[in-house]
């Protein structure tokens, strides 16, 4: 096993322990790996976990804890804990520093500017969505999810993905779920049927598409729950919306951001399991259980 130390375990950051861990990782026993992995994943945990608290979350064994600080240096589990306890006592939260660790990008040329842009641009995108929307308004549109007859997802151009993705995770416990346009179709078709049982979930940003606005009035007439993403208050899709969510979606390149719409659709999903019936989530149980016995995914080894 190939052993990557932190410049100096006794002065050592916690995104320096972090960088050492994630650069030795695949030298890392299947064990320790999992350790490790846990780790890089839940930073916060290690200033206030003890190596039994971690190695249960770990599902492992706490000398293979120890074994995982001893990878990079340090002396055991209390010394590799120690940067995270200090940054938290010192007042620093976050793991890494955000002003720290944007200002570092910086430096790093044209390109180092860029990225320090985008992923500024990403995380700002994120909290002025949530800053501007209450967890009652995610329960109240998963109530009219869980309780209508059908579902409908619309998202066209950079949106269709978005829509795809939300309908395919929904579906593994609502079988409700389906993502329009369908191929060969448009979304006005799709609705014909549609009434006051049903719900659609449309998205558009600037420019505004022309086929979703239209699918959206054509849905109210016909007495549909709307529920509408857009990036402005005075987006034609949300100002006669039922339920709506503002997505903030600046960036430094041309195309618009797609950071916020998918975070706001992953709340939405989780807050539908969450009102919803117990069969969601025995339904998802069995769908993913089915898909184990399948050998569709690659067990751990």
């Amino acid at each position: 096993m190939n052993r990557v130390s932190v410049p100096s375990s006794k002065s050592a950051s916690s995104l320096q322990v972090l960088a050492a861990l994630s650069e030795g990782i695949d030298d890392l026993t299947p064990e320790v790996k999992k350790v490790a992995a846990y780790v890089l994943e839940n930073p916060y945990d290690v200033s206030v976990s003890s190596v039994r608290e971690i190695a249960h979350s770990a599902e492992v064994k706490p000398n293979t804890v120890v074994r995982m600080a001893q990878s990079i240096g340090f002396d055991g589990y209390e010394d590799f804990r120690e940067p995270f306890r200090e940054e938290v006592r010192r007042g620093i939260n976050q793991f890494p520093d955000r002003a720290e660790w944007l200002q570092n990008l910086g430096q790093r040329g044209r390109l180092g500017e860029h990225y320090r842009d985008m992923v500024s641009s990403a995380i700002g995108n994120i909290e002025d969505t949530f800053a501007g929307i209450d967890s009652q308004d995610f329960q109240a549109a998963a109530k009219a999810i869980t309780a209508s007859r059908h579902t409908y997802t619309l998202g066209v151009g950079v949106n269709h993905s978005n829509a795809q993705n939300f309908t395919y995770l929904a579906s593994t416990g609502m079988p409700q779920m389906s993502a329009i346009p369908k191929p060969g179709s448009t979304a006005i078709d799709d609705l014909a049927w549609a009434d006051e049982r049903d719900v659609l979930i449309a998205m558009t940003c600037k420019p505004y598409r022309t086929e979703v606005v239209e699918a959206v009035a054509i849905a109210q007439e016909q007495g549909v729950r709307v529920i509408a993403l857009s990036d402005s208050p005075a987006s034609p899709i949300v100002t006669s919306a039922d339920h709506s969510f503002i997505v903030a979606v600046d960036t430094p390149q041309f195309f618009p951001s797609s950071v916020s719409t998918i975070a706001v659709l992953e709340t939405l999903l989780s807050f539908v399991v969450g009102v919803g019936k117990p069969n969601i989530v025995e339904r998802v149980r069995r769908f993913h259980d089915r898909r184990h016995e399948l050998e569709l995914y690659v067990e751990d080894t």
